[in-house]
């Protein structure tokens, strides 16, 4: 899905050689340097300079790749082969919504603990909170994991066996339909309350 883009939004060039142009200061910069730009919250876009496509996602999960590979590891090894199993699955439009929904809940989760800690900065420091706060989160990652596979069991991922007969009617289909919707509700309210807490 397409990124709304502000007035603000810096246009980014990127030449075949690799190199990339950041056309409001008419300077190259690297990886690094974008990746300072959206811990600092300023918005860009960057565009293949030949054609003009824009290949912001690619860039982006490029930085995450370079950041991963000096050790800074934020994507658990388990997530990342919950991540590629979605591509293609039935649910892969709802998990960028879900992931997108989820982070934000989480970056405001992480405004309040930098709020608290700032508030205690002359006395103890709550390592404590940090620990549990980051124990609700994984949970939540992990629950909203198990409910995008709705036919898992016992911590399997894969499809339980068809047990229906082949000539099975529409109306099963229909029933597994609605307790598909169900659950994407649920889902939706699940993430909704979180974003609101």
């Amino acid at each position: 899905m397409a990124e709304t883009q502000s007035p603000d939004t810096i246009k980014i060039k990127k030449y075949a050689n690799r190199r990339l142009y950041n056309t409001a200061t008419s300077k190259y910069v690297t990886l690094d340097d974008l990746a300072e730009m959206v811990k600092s919250g300023v918005e860009f876009v960057v565009v293949d300079a030949k054609s003009g496509d824009d290949i912001t996602r690619s860039v982006l999960t490029q930085i995450i790749f370079e950041e991963e590979s000096k050790g800074q590891n934020l994507l658990p090894i388990k997530f990342l082969r919950q991540l590629i199993g979605f591509y293609g699955d039935s649910l892969q439009s709802v998990v960028p919504n879900y992931l997108e929904h989820s982070m934000n809940a989480f970056a405001q989760n992480q405004e309040s603990m930098r709020q608290k800690m700032q508030e205690t900065m002359g006395g103890i420091f709550p390592f404590g909170q940090w620990d549990d706060i980051g124990k609700q989160n994984m949970a939540m990652f992990e629950r909203a994991m198990q409910m995008f596979t709705p036919f898992a069991q016992n911590g399997s991922a894969e499809p339980q066996a068809e047990s229906a007969p082949a000539d099975a009617t529409d109306a099963d289909d229909g029933d597994d339909m609605s307790a598909l919707k169900d659950q994407l509700k649920a889902l939706q309210e699940q993430v909704d309350k979180l974003s609101r807490s």
